[in-house]
C-alpha cells in the first residue's frame, strides 16, 4: 500500500502553472484567499518548517520531499500535520470518538459492510447507541455532545457536500484542536477509500451476520458465496494477528479490504499493463465526483503530459454523455461515475469492466481511484487551494 500512495503522489505532482491569459479568479485564490486560509500553504493549515518537526516528523517531511522535488504539496503537506500516532487506537480522543468517526464516513457512503462491523465495535467500546441511531438515520445532532456532533458534521459536509463550511471547521478546530483534528479527518479519510474498494467489489456481510445500515438501493447479487464479494475468495496461509484489547477482529477471514488487496498487483503493475493515460481518466472521474479543484486541476495538468485527449477530459469535466469515447474510457468513467455517485457499480458495468481490464488491473484501478478519494476528503477539509497564478480548471464548480 505504501508504494501504491507513492507512486500515486510521483503521478500528480507537477509544476502548476497558468494558462497564457488565463483570468484571474477569485474561486482559484488570486484575489482574496478566505479569511481562515493561511497565504502560506493556501490552506487552512499554518506553514511548517522542518527544523521544528520532531524525528518521525522530520522523516515524513523528507519523504514528501522526495516524492515532490518543488516540495510537500496539497494532500502530501497536510498529512505532515498528523501527530504520527495510530489514530483509530491510540488517539487522545478515545476509541469511542474514533469509531463515531469511522461510522460516520461509512454512513456518507452508504456502505454497508463497514458500518455494520464498525457499528459493533462502536458498541464495544462506549458509543451511546442513541448516537449511532443519530448518524444510521441522518437525525439532527440535537442532544449529541459537543465533539460527536462536530465530527458527525465534519463527515456530513465533506462526504455529502463536498466542502466543508468555515463555521463547521472553526468549532471543530475549537473542540478538538489542530493534532486532534488532522487526526480525525485523516482516518475519515482512509476509511472513505476503503468505502471505495468495499462498495466496487460489492463486499456483503458473511451469511448469518446482520446488516445493520439502512440502503437507498438494493446491492447487486453478483458475488461468489465464499468471499461474499465480487471476487473469488483467495485464502492466506498467514497467521491472523492477535487482536488488540477491545478489538472484535473486525473482518471475517475471506472478507472485507485485506481479502480485496490479495487480488491487487500494485501501481507499477497497473502502469505497465494500461499505461499513464488511461490511469489518468481514472483520477479525473475520481476528482471530478468528488468537485475536488486541486486535485482535478494538478491531475489535469498531467494527464495532458500523458497524452489523454482534452476531448475526453472535457467529457468527464462537463459529465457530458460518454458517446464517442473510446470503450475502454466510456467503462472506467462509468465505473467512476457509478461508485462516487450512487455508492454502487451495476452488475452490467462490473462485468464489462471485468471483461475488459482483469480482475488484477481491475482492482488496481479500484485502489488508484480509492487513493484520490482520500486525498479528496483531506484536500476539502482543509480548503486546500491552487498555487497563485495558477488557473482552476474544473469550471464551473457546483
Amino acid at each position: 500500500m505504501r508504494e501504491f500512495v507513492k507512486m500515486v503522489v510521483v503521478l500528480t505532482s507537477v509544476v502548476l502553472v497558468a494558462a497564457p491569459h488565463a483570468p484571474l479568479s477569485a474561486q482559484s485564490g488570486q484575489a482574496t484567499l478566505p479569511k481562515d486560509v493561511d497565504p502560506g500553504t493556501r490552506s487552512r493549515l499554518p506553514v511548517l518548517n522542518r527544523q521544528d518537526l520532531d524525528e518521525r516528523g522530520k522523516k515524513a517531511y523528507d519523504a514528501a520531499v522526495a516524492n515532490s522535488p518543488s516540495g510537500p504539496q496539497g494532500a502530501a503537506a497536510i498529512r505532515l500535520h498528523q501527530s504520527g500516532v495510530d489514530v483509530r487506537w491510540e488517539s487522545p480522543l478515545g476509541r469511542a470518538l474514533t469509531e463515531l468517526a469511522i461510522i460516520a464516513t461509512a454512513r456518507e457512503h452508504d456502505q454497508p459492510y463497514e458500518w455494520s462491523l464498525h457499528e459493533m465495535e462502536a458498541v464495544a467500546v462506549g458509543l451511546d447507541p442513541v448516537v449511532i441511531d443519530v448518524i444510521r438515520h441522518k437525525k439532527p445532532l440535537t442532544g449529541v455532545s459537543d465533539r460527536e456532533a462536530a465530527i458527525i458534521q465534519m463527515a456530513r459536509e465533506i462526504f455529502g457536500k463536498h466542502k466543508l463550511s468555515p463555521e463547521t471547521y472553526a468549532r471543530a478546530l475549537k473542540l478538538l484542536g489542530k493534532s486532534n483534528l488532522v487526526d480525525v479527518v485523516s482516518l475519515m479519510a482512509q476509511y472513505a477509500a476503503t468505502a471505495t474498494r468495499l462498495s466496487a467489489f460489492n463486499q456483503q456481510m458473511p451469511p448469518g451476520w446482520k446488516q445493520f445500515l439502512p440502503l437507498p438501493f438494493t446491492p447487486p447479487g453478483d458475488i461468489h458465496p465464499d468471499s461474499r464479494s465480487r471476487l473469488p475468495l483467495i485464502r492466506t496461509q498467514t497467521p491472523a494477528a492477535l487482536p488488540r484489547l477491545y478489538s472484535r477482529g473486525l473482518a471475517p477471514e475471506g472478507t472485507g479490504p485485506g481479502q480485496i488487496g490479495r487480488h491487487a498487483g500494485g501501481i507499477k503493475s497497473l502502469e505497465a499493463s494500461v499505461g499513464r493515460r488511461l490511469m489518468s481518466v481514472a483520477i479525473l472521474v475520481t476528482a471530478r465526483e468528488h468537485d475536488e479543484q486541486y486535485d482535478w486541476t494538478t491531475s489535469e495538468l498531467a494527464a495532458r503530459k500523458d497524452g489523454l485527449e482534452p476531448a475526453i477530459i472535457d467529457v468527464i469535466r462537463a459529465r457530458k454523455p460518454l458517446g464517442g469515447l473510446g470503450e475502454k474510457e466510456t467503462t472506467i468513467v462509468q465505473f467512476g461515475r457509478e461508485l462516487f455517485g450512487r455508492h454502487h457499480v451495476s452488475a452490467e458495468t462490473y462485468a464489462r469492466a471485468l471483461k475488459i481490464f482483469g480482475e488484477r488491473d481491475l482492482v488496481d484501478f479500484v485502489g488508484l481511484m480509492a487513493e484520490h478519494a482520500n486525498n479528496a476528503a483531506m484536500l476539502t477539509a482543509f480548503d486546500q487551494h491552487l498555487p497563485a497564478g495558477q488557473e482552476p480548471l474544473l469550471l464551473p464548480m457546483p
